[in-house]
């Protein structure tokens, strides 16, 4: 399995909202030169993530983007099926009939199998998680704060 550059830099993006979330709103060429990623890209990406509510547009001269909801209610598996319109190992998961041996093909069990486990692993992983794993993160309160207590 590998994940499109649109996964990736969408959880990219949304935690770099989060890491910077009391700076006010955030443009997007500031993040696209942080993270390098093409801003034309980063606009694609955007547009998915908006109507999901993970990100609100601010207009105005400050204006720009954050978070539309709380880090901890955005978890990369949400993101991922966003992004990927579905998180699925082969084409048979999501639809029986992309493969004309799906009824009684052994090894779709399997990949069943592994699309829930990766599923279920990143369904456990919040921007809130990733935002603890970051080096120096301890300058964010909430963030230091969960660090400690762990």
């Amino acid at each position: 399995m590998k994940l499109s550059t649109r996964s990736r830099y969408g959880v990219r993006f949304l935690l770099d909202l989060a890491l910077h979330a009391g700076e006010g709103p955030v443009q997007l060429g500031v993040v696209a030169r942080r993270q390098g990623i093409d801003v034309k890209y980063l606009e694609q990406i955007v547009m998915p993530l908006k109507k999901a509510n993970y990100v609100t547009g601010v207009r105005g001269a400050k204006g720009g983007h954050r978070l539309g909801r709380p880090p901890e209610e955005i978890t990369v598996a949400g993101v991922v099926a966003l992004l990927e319109g579905g998180l699925k190992l082969t084409d048979c998961i999501g639809s029986a009939g992309a493969c004309e041996r799906s009824e009684q093909c052994v090894t779709r069990i399997v990949w069943a199998e592994a699309t829930r486990a990766v599923f279920e692993h990143l369904e456990a992983v919040s921007l809130r998680d990733l935002m603890n794993r970051v080096p120096g993160a301890s300058g964010f309160e909430e963030c230091g704060a969960l660090q400690q207590e762990k």
